[in-house]
């Protein structure tokens, strides 16, 4: 039951990611930019990147558990990173950002997928391929590493492109002070749902470390 969960879940989040992908770059087309234009729009969000990472933890250990990424993308501090990651981009959105814009056609079926039903779908997995007291406080600074690490590659692609993402990081209009503020509180929202999920996965029933089948 858990690898069938494990693969559809998969087949719909690389579905909202190829699907976002075509969005981006038919975009990009539209407004006479290159296809390339559209490729690196698309690597712009943090909402695709932990898709792709949520797309990697469901796909290499169900396929191939025993090569390097299958082992690392199977490890419990690194899928409750992620899941932690998931909720935040979950969150920011339906928080922050659903109301600055109406998508509709393939770019709502993308988003629904990528904000809403991945996250929470996600979530489901966590408890189901992570066993009890697998994780512990002390791993929260490694998981930390993954949003710290966008909020510098956000500001030095938007110093090299004047383009940011996400209106909270926009240092044209807010200025580097603010933003960094912003992103405080963004990663100690990260801190506060990673913490959760460590106090959760202390009830969980399982006492071994499961396989995914």
């Amino acid at each position: 039951m858990k690898k069938q969960f494990a693969a559809c879940l998969a087949l719909l989040v690389w579905f909202a990611l190829v699907l976002q992908m075509y969005v981006s770059i038919r975009w990009s087309q539209q407004r006479g930019m290159s296809i390339g234009h559209g490729v690196w729009m698309y690597f712009a969000f943090f909402s695709v990147l932990t898709n792709l990472l949520i797309a990697f933890a469901l796909t290499f250990p169900l396929h191939w558990p025993e090569s390097l990424p299958g082992r690392f993308f199977g490890h419990a501090r690194v899928v409750t990173g992620i899941a932690a990651s998931a909720v935040l981009v979950s969150l920011a959105y339906n928080l922050l950002l659903r109301q600055l814009w109406n998508p509709h056609g393939a770019q709502l079926i993308a988003e629904v997928v990528m904000h809403d039903v991945a996250p929470i779908a996600f979530l489901v997995y966590w408890w189901l391929r992570v066993p009890r007291a697998s994780v512990r406080c002390g791993d929260i600074v490694p998981m930390a590493v993954y949003p710290v690490a966008y909020f510098f590659y956000a500001m030095l692609r938007g110093a090299e492109s004047g383009f940011y993402p996400y209106p909270f990081f926009n240092v044209a209009h807010l200025g580097y002070a603010r933003v960094l503020v912003n992103a405080i509180g963004i990663l100690a929202g990260f801190v506060i749902i990673a913490s959760v999920l460590i106090s959760l996965n202390r009830f969980n029933p399982s006492v071994q470390a499961r396989q995914i089948g």
